[in-house]
C-alpha cells in the first residue's frame, strides 16, 4: 500500500504504508485510509518527528559498532534507511505547509 500526503502548498509526498503508519503514530495520529493534519496541529507534528529523529540517532550511537572488520559490514545498498531519511520529505512538506498556512491530508 502507498500513502500519499498532500498539501496545496507542496508537491505530494509518497511513502509505503508501514513507513507512513510509523510517522503518523509519532505525530499522534491514527492510521486511517484518510486523515488530516490541521494547521493548528502542524507545529506539534513537526516537533514530534524531529524529536523522534534525535532519539533514533542517540539510540543508534548507543549501539556497539563492529568496526574491527569492515568486510563484515553489509554493502551500502543494503543498509537500513534511517528514521531521519524517511521523515525528511514529510517534515519539509509539513514545514512548507505551515508557512503557507495549509493543512496536510493523507490517503491510501
Amino acid at each position: 500500500m502507498i500513502v500519499t500526503f498532500k498539501s496545496s502548498a507542496t508537491a505530494d509526498t509518497l511513502m509505503f504504508g508501514d513507513n507512513a503508519k510509523q510517522l503518523l503514530s509519532l505525530m499522534g495520529k491514527s492510521f486511517d485510509a484518510k486523515g488530516i493534519i490541521t494547521l493548528e496541529q502542524l507545529p506539534a507534528a513537526i516537533d514530534a518527528l524531529k524529536q523522534a529523529i534525535v532519539a533514533s540517532r542517540e539510540a543508534e550511537r548507543a549501539q556497539p559498532q563492529d568496526d574491527d572488520n569492515p568486510e563484515d559490514r553489509p554493502p551500502a545498498m543494503l543498509m537500513p534507511v534511517s528514521l531521519a531519511q524517511r521523515a525528511a520529505p514529510l517534515i519539509e512538506q509539513l514545514e512548507r505547509s505551515l508557512k503557507a498556512k495549509q493543512p496536510v491530508i493523507w490517503e491510501s
